[in-house]
């Protein structure tokens, strides 16, 4: 059998796979929640809870609407951005301006009641979600078993982040976007309607946390505590990658999760902490994060 520094190439491997994939999903979520803090500058703890939103749209749509994983995918993300547009239109817009304090209490709270309201109505328990029938299996890649559903996850959200990316960096929405956080009387004086840009920023935001959750729920299964479980990794992908950095999002996300993969190989017992690790030392030699801006 091939080893490499010791260890076997297929359990290598197959932790790198399960480091990608994690690595996949911190990509998702901290890409959201750069989105939303880059442009409106709320620190959104609700994303999680959003995440969740997402699975638990999806299980549902399965159970009383007999909607499939396909579908689901488009018509999950879009129930939790409309439900996040209408409670930034209502209640969050009314916090811009004040200390970033307030938004993250305001958001903290929402998902302490979102978690509750399903944990009571759930339970606890994960809820199991089948993976679509197209992408049951797995390939001998020779070296280790791949399953297609875990491939598919890696390739979706690679893709999905990368045009976010574009959308923002490349295109004329996106500058709107940008410009409209930098100056927004000077936009509206070219009439553009920045309250609405910005509800439909965190609409977005808040869909790529639905997405993620989509996603996971045939890995993970659709748990009320599973986006509560995540959150805080997520946010200290944000800080290394840098607070608001769209690109910082993505490539911190893919790096921690092989960065974490590796960890369990060589010292497990270092695992759930390398990260927080790394954000320390971030931190310290760069506040900004990784692809931050210095002040």
């Amino acid at each position: 059998m091939t080893m490499i520094l010791g260890i076997p190439l297929p359990a290598l491997a197959g932790q790198l796979l399960i480091g990608l994939i994690n690595g996949s999903f911190y990509a998702l979520l901290s890409l959201g929640l750069a989105v939303i803090f880059g442009l409106l500058r709320v620190i959104n703890f609700a994303h999680g809870a959003q995440y969740m939103l997402g699975a638990f749209t999806a299980y549902l749509l399965l159970q009383h609407g007999g909607i499939g994983f396909w579908p689901a995918l488009v018509v999950a993300p879009v129930i939790v951005a409309a439900v996040s547009a209408l409670i930034e239109r209502t209640m969050l817009s009314r916090l811009y301006g004040l200390d970033p304090l307030y938004g993250l209490l305001f958001t903290f709270g929402l998902a302490l009641i979102l978690e509750g309201v399903f944990r009571w109505q759930f339970g606890a328990a994960g809820q199991p979600y089948a993976p679509p029938t197209q992408l049951a299996g797995g390939v001998n890649l020779g070296f280790m078993f791949l399953p297609i559903y875990r491939g598919f996850v890696i390739l979706a959200s690679l893709v999905i982040c990368l045009a976010t990316w574009f959308l923002i960096e490349k295109t004329r929405l996106g500058a709107y976007l940008r410009a409209a956080t930098e100056n927004a009387p000077l936009v509206q004086a070219f009439g553009v309607n920045v309250p609405l840009l910005l509800t439909l920023t965190y609409a977005l935001g808040a869909g790529l946390a639905a997405i993620a959750g989509v996603l996971a729920a045939p890995i993970y299964q659709v748990s009320p505590l599973m986006g509560s479980n995540l959150i805080i990794v997520v946010f200290a992908v944000v800080v290394v990658g840098g607070m608001g950095s769209i690109m910082g999002a993505i490539v911190t996300g893919y790096m921690l999760g092989l960065l974490e993969g590796l960890t369990k190989v060589f010292y497990p017992e270092a695992s759930n902490i390398v990260i927080f690790a790394v954000m320390a030392v971030v931190l310290l030699a760069r506040p900004a994060g990784l692809f931050g801006r210095e002040a």
